[in-house]
């Protein structure tokens, strides 16, 4: 099916000011607009791609998480990738939602549970030896910015922490 030039100058109007709000969020750490208006964009995007696959490009923010990380921090590589979950938007799309997830796990009923999301609060904290290693921003997902510095502000009990007391394997 042919896209328009007209679907085809918006996709690439979004894309381009995504990425601007990407950028603005994930490098220089000052948003432009809120959680809510940069999800809008970004479902757009999603609902033109999905119906025009034609107009999907691997450089796309569709098709990655995050940014790079900000030049002022070293960059690190999670342990562990800190992945994000797709937004959902309507019924429709939870439907959706529970559709993939029962046909991945080839089960037919799954259980969830689901918590408030506080959007750019992830954060993956390592202690050593009872001490706060590194702290770093969820960034791309697979690597993000060091902030031991911020992380060790935010108060002596993220700083020190008694591993042996909680469980917690450091």
């Amino acid at each position: 099916m042919r896209v328009s030039r007209e679907v085809a100058a918006r996709a690439g109007k979004l894309r381009r000011e995504i990425e601007r709000h990407n950028y603005q969020y994930y490098v220089l750490d000052r948003p432009l607009i809120s959680d809510a208006e940069y999800d809008a964009l970004f479902h757009e995007l999603q609902q033109l791609e999905a119906r025009h696959p034609q107009l999907v490009t691997p450089d796309s923010p569709t098709q990655r998480v995050g940014a790079a990380p900000a030049e002022a921090f070293a960059a690190v590589t999670h342990r562990v990738p800190m992945l994000s979950l797709n937004n959902a938007f309507g019924e429709e799309e939870v439907a959706a939602f529970d559709r993939r997830v029962r046909e991945g796990l080839a089960a037919e009923n799954v259980e969830y549970a689901a918590e408030p999301k506080f959007d750019g609060l992830a954060v993956s904290l390592v202690y050593e030896h009872g001490e706060l290693a590194r702290g770093a921003t969820r960034g791309a997902g697979y690597s993000a910015c060091a902030r031991c510095a911020r992380s060790r502000s935010g108060s002596k009990r993220a700083a020190r922490h008694r591993c042996s007391r909680r469980g917690v394997r450091c």
